[in-house]
């Protein structure tokens, strides 16, 4: 059996050394518990820490030995987009993504082996606002606009890379559902009776379960036909109305007033974050991941939901941002 679609069968005889760029963010922190329960020696790069940004002497000796590179570095979206935001948002994920390809090529020049696989986090955001098709990596398009400037310019560094022989893979991930992060705002808009459609509530959402991150980067790691662009969404894809009726049925909320589109961009104003997070039609297909063999622990959302809302699950409480 596949450890991928088994988490308890992961051999880590096959990724023995990982290196995590960008680990005290909400998904690299549990990146690093879950590789570190199995047995994997796990190094860190962040902006604090033995191995920091700007180092790149240091960054290409932690990358010597090390079988999978899994990069998460990036500043949260969820602000303004003003211009300090934007170049923050911009550089923390391009910047990161070039000083690690100089870093694989001075292992490399130093006489180091630096790893055969290097997973670089990319969004699904980059697609256009789809509401006719699910994008899919062969026949998607490609979107226009701020986060998808974004998006492009963080592929093109990974693909701009000089590092021949090690296989690269952009990651690209829906909104990733676990106990805290988006669910945080989701749930306190439903309990405030304000969990409804969001504008239309027609766009849709696609999202993956925390736990399906970890697998499919396992699975992408142990599969080596699989590279450039990867999708990372689960297969039901719903609608921003049927997430949050999904949501409310599990928390026992009978009611959810609907927010139009002019009071979400003067909330998005007044909590310093932007309306696009939430009116924009993400339809994201896993079509590479599935074709290779992959199966999803948590395919359709509302398991998904019943699993990430447990007690003690809820009760985890993730770091703010990535490094």
């Amino acid at each position: 059996m596949n450890p991928a679609t088994n988490p308890a069968m992961y051999d880590d005889t096959t990724t023995r050394t990982v290196v995590i760029a960008g680990a005290s963010g909400f998904i690299g922190a549990d990146l690093v518990r879950r590789f570190r329960a199995l047995g994997t020696e796990v190094r860190t790069i962040g902006r604090s820490g033995r191995v920091t940004w700007g180092d790149t002497d240091a960054i290409a000796e932690a990358l010597d030995g090390v079988d999978l590179l899994v990069n998460l570095a990036g500043r949260s979206v969820d602000c303004r987009y003003n211009r300090r935001n934007a170049d923050a948002i911009f550089s923390s994920r391009v910047d990161t993504t070039e000083e690690l390809g100089r870093a694989l090529a001075l292992c490399r020049r130093n006489g180091g082996t630096p790893p055969g696989v290097w997973i670089n986090a990319s969004t699904g955001t980059i697609y256009r606002h789809a509401t006719d098709r699910p994008q899919t990596e062969h026949d998607g398009d490609l979107g226009t606009g701020f986060s998808v400037s974004v998006a492009r310019a963080w592929e093109q560094a990974l693909s701009d890379a000089d590092v021949p022989g090690i296989r690269k893979v952009a990651l690209r991930l829906s909104i990733v559902l676990g106990p805290g992060s988006v669910m945080t705002p989701l749930v306190m808009l439903a309990r405030t009776r304000l969990g409804g459609p969001m504008g239309p509530g027609t766009q849709k959402f696609s999202w993956i379960h925390l736990d399906d991150v970890f697998r499919a980067i396992v699975f992408i790691a142990g599969t080596s036909s699989l590279n450039g662009p990867v999708n990372a969404a689960a297969p039901d894809v719903v609608t921003n109305a049927e997430l949050m009726a999904a949501l409310r049925t599990r928390l026992r909320i009978p009611v959810g007033l609907p927010t139009p589109v002019w009071l979400l961009e003067l909330g998005g104003r007044i909590i310093r974050t932007e309306a696009e997070l939430v009116l924009k039609s993400r339809w994201v297909a896993p079509r590479k991941l599935v074709d290779a063999g992959f199966t999803f622990d948590h395919p359709t959302l509302g398991p998904a939901l019943d699993d990430i809302l447990t007690p003690d699950r809820v009760a985890a409480v993730e770091p703010s941002r990535a490094d």
